[in-house]
């Protein structure tokens, strides 16, 4: 190890984003850097980020983790995307699924003859071009062939967990790979005077945890990033209004889905989780137009079963830090900023932090160039998941209540404005670079949300391809595929079933 070199990392605050983080740097870091992890058991997680998005595969694969044996442990089920329901208006529903719509049979994309038909009277679904929401919407799980001919290797997948689970057996892993974990609660973060760097955390009981570098993962406290170093936030309320959440689990009730579901209210929207074990419910509102008594009965009125824990709520402010690393400190998950949960991107930001952390890892030096270059891809990443999360309130029918009104007529980001005036052009998929929602998710959400185009691509028409009997066949073959699929409930019972609680 090169005498520069980082020999201690301490790892603050504990919950998803520290023990993800931990689990990380004990599989990445083996010459000698030593990891230490200080959390308190008397401070609560968030705890309610239970649904994911596809590329967490990627994370746990990195880390040599058996899918099967992750999703015991977390009572998992699998998700293959998001039902939105009266979003668009009320009594509209639509999918979000994973993975591309179709199966190309031309160079000019599937949604194209999808337009084109429509324009001649074809009311079908663009549901029914997507592999994941004919599957979802019909209750069947398998995983994806890995045979690029076949249409069953067109849609991807995430999953439903318990993230104080998930936490649990990162935690495990980390510590059987050599992190040290500190119990106590953080009274105060010692800073060197001359340069600002921390150089150490006291706890209130007088230990002192030193360290080369710091990963502030104390959630919204930010107590590092913000309390010692005031790296500033940016703050996103006016183009994402809701500001509170109730959260409570029910007991398991109505259908096995293997998806999430997001169901507008008055001022707000409900999610709908199911795992093994339980189903995850929540109520994320804007406190302008609803009271938090009204927020949270309006969600026990909507649960499938029994509530099993009185509702918890929860305060946020929708936006991100203005520095996500300064110094000898990076903030990773909530320290970092907050979105809410619409499209499950909380534990995606805290997985890709990591790995552009791992990519830019520093010495004792601490780079300038690598610090911006952190801050300045993180930047982008979380403007870009603001945009197509303000895409879903924006673009919207409702004239029933105060916030759907807010939301159609609010000032959005020219960013935004560039993508939905391309797309109801003539459907083109335009972006200005590198983000995580790709072409078939804006696809998805655009079309779900009545954005629909004056007028397919003029390419379609120079084509001179028989196009009518292909598009035929692709939805015939996706539903083919799709029933030939297992139901979810017996594909998890027979792969990755978990034991009951408490076993």
């Amino acid at each position: 190890m090169n005498e520069r070199s980082i020999r201690h990392v301490a790892v603050v605050g504990g919950g998803t984003a520290g023990w993800m983080t931990a689990a990380a740097l004990a599989n990445m870091l083996r010459a000698g850097c030593r990891v230490t992890l200080v959390e308190s058991e008397a401070i609560g997680t968030v705890g309610v980020g239970e649904a994911t998005i596809p590329p967490l595969k990627l994370f746990n694969a990195q880390l040599g983790i058996d899918e099967n044996d992750f999703m015991r442990a977390v009572q998992g089920s699998f998700k293959l995307g998001i039902e939105f329901v009266d979003w668009a208006r009320k009594g509209h529903r639509y999918m979000h699924p994973f993975g591309q719509f179709g199966a190309d049979f031309d160079t000019v994309p599937v949604h194209q003859y999808w337009l084109k038909a429509r324009s001649e009277g074809d009311e079908t679904p663009l549901d029914e071009y997507s592999l994941a929401s004919v599957a979802a919407y019909r209750g069947r799980f398998q995983r994806p062939s890995r045979d690029p001919r076949l249409v069953q290797s067109t849609f991807d997948y995430a999953y439903h967990l318990d993230a104080g689970l998930y936490a649990r057996f990162l935690r495990d892993y980390a510590e059987t790979r050599g992190v040290d974990r500190v119990e106590g609660r953080i009274a105060e973060v010692l800073q060197d005077g001359e340069q600002g760097l921390i150089t150490g955390v006291r706890l209130d009981d007088g230990r002192q945890v030193d360290a080369d570098f710091f990963v502030d993962c104390t959630g919204f406290r930010g107590l590092l990033i913000e309390g010692a170093l005031q790296a500033g936030y940016e703050d996103w309320t006016h183009w994402l209004p809701c500001d509170r959440a109730v959260a409570v689990p029910c007991s398991s009730g109505g259908e096995f889905t293997p998806y999430t579901r997001s169901t507008a209210h008055e001022a707000g929207w409900q999610w709908r989780i199911p795992l093994q074990h339980r189903t995850g419910n929540g109520h994320v509102y804007c406190s302008r137009f609803i009271d938090d008594d009204t927020a949270a009965e309006t969600l026990l009125n909507n649960l499938d079963g029994k509530a099993l824990a009185d509702p918890l709520f929860l305060q946020f402010n929708a936006g991100r830090r203005k520095t996500f690393w300064k110094h000898n400190c990076v903030a990773i998950g909530l320290a970092a900023g907050f979105m809410e949960p619409l499209e499950s991107t909380s534990i995606h930001l805290i997985h890709s932090s990591i790995n552009r952390l791992l990519a830019l890892f520093p010495d004792r030096d601490l780079d300038p160039l690598a610090i911006g270059e952190f801050n300045r891809i993180t930047a982008e990443e979380y403007e870009r998941v603001r945009d197509f999360l303000i895409l879903h309130y924006h673009v919207n029918q409702r004239t029933d209540a105060e916030l759907w009104r807010y939301c159609a007529n609010m000032q959005i980001p020219d960013t935004l404005q560039y993508k939905i005036d391309h797309f109801r052009r003539s459907g083109r998929l335009v972006s200005t670079g590198p983000e995580l929602f790709q072409n078939a998710n804006w696809l998805a959400v655009q079309v779900g949300q009545l954005n629909l185009p004056e007028r397919y691509d003029p390419i379609v028409d120079q084509r001179g391809i028989d196009w009518r009997p292909r598009l035929d066949s692709l939805r015939r073959v996706i539903g083919e595929a799709a029933n030939a699929m297992p139901t979810h409930g017996k594909y998890v019972r027979k792969n990755c079933r978990a034991e009951p609680p408490g076993h």
